[in-house]
């Protein structure tokens, strides 16, 4: 059975101040208080700005190398696609992350697609592109387009040795079900929330406002299960981060799977 790694995206939330964080706590603290209770992190900085290779080293020694950290390619390799993009802004992106390689913490990229990228034979050898040009960094695929769930993509995956993002969003035309499908040698999971109301209206706070119950988390445990037979490790990450919900379904669970 693989490794089960659970925590949330993102970590530097000042509203999490007084709920998961003391109230004093400085934010250059938070990483630190963290990782004395969690064992991997998404972070989705990286997605908004070219990260830096002290940014990196600094996360490392607040960390104290207890934390396995899975980073989401920036914007330049996902969402604003140029001729640029991957012979330049992928060997940028790489040698910034390198000490979280070197230091054998970086557990994945968190290569995530946007709903506009749609499922035509140039997507597919960008796509194909990207995940090669990372080589030797592991790469999971997070999809928000309902297109890309085929055979032909799964198998691809396989073949180039990437990871398929499962995700748990709103029901919504064009977005993916809650499929459990292994890739690589890595599962993935993300819990989004379920705020249909204002998946499309409201801002990426009021996107990810939702708080789970533990029958909505049971109902994938055996997906988990399902997950975790057929990979070495399982990356499971709360991303309905908003007034520090996700470290109350991450605790949640935890304990579910400890049971």
């Amino acid at each position: 059975m693989a490794k089960i790694l659970i925590g949330t995206s993102g970590f530097s939330y000042n509203e999490w101040k007084d709920t998961f964080y003391p109230i004093h706590l400085p934010q250059s603290d938070f990483l630190s208080f963290y990782s004395q209770e969690f064992n991997t992190v998404e972070l989705n900085f990286s997605y908004y700005r070219m990260p830096t290779s002290s940014q990196c080293r600094q996360m490392l020694e607040k960390s104290g190398s207890r934390v396995e950290f899975v980073i989401k390619a920036f914007k330049g390799l996902t969402h604003e696609i140029t001729d640029q993009s991957i012979p330049e802004i992928l060997p940028q992106f790489k040698e910034s992350i390198a000490p979280f390689l070197q230091s054998n913490t970086l557990g994945a990229v968190l290569v995530q697609l946007p709903q506009s990228f749609h499922y035509t034979p140039s997507s597919r050898v960008y796509l194909q592109s990207l995940i090669k040009g990372f080589n030797p960094i592991p790469v999971c695929v997070e999809f928000r387009q309902r297109e890309w769930l085929k055979d032909s993509v799964y198998t691809t995956l396989k073949e180039l040795n990437a990871g398929f993002v499962c995700v748990d969003e709103p029901p919504l035309k064009g977005l993916l079900p809650p499929v459990a499908v292994a890739t690589s040698d890595i599962g993935y999971i993300r819990f989004h929330g379920r705020n249909r109301l204002k998946w499309y209206t409201g801002d990426s706070k009021e996107r990810y406002d939702y708080l789970y119950n533990e029958d909505e988390l049971t109902t994938w445990l055996p997906k988990i299960d399902t997950l975790a037979e057929q990979t070495e490790k399982v990356f499971i990450f709360f991303n309905n981060h908003k007034n520090a919900q996700a470290v109350i379904n991450t605790r949640m669970m935890i304990n579910l799977l400890n049971k």
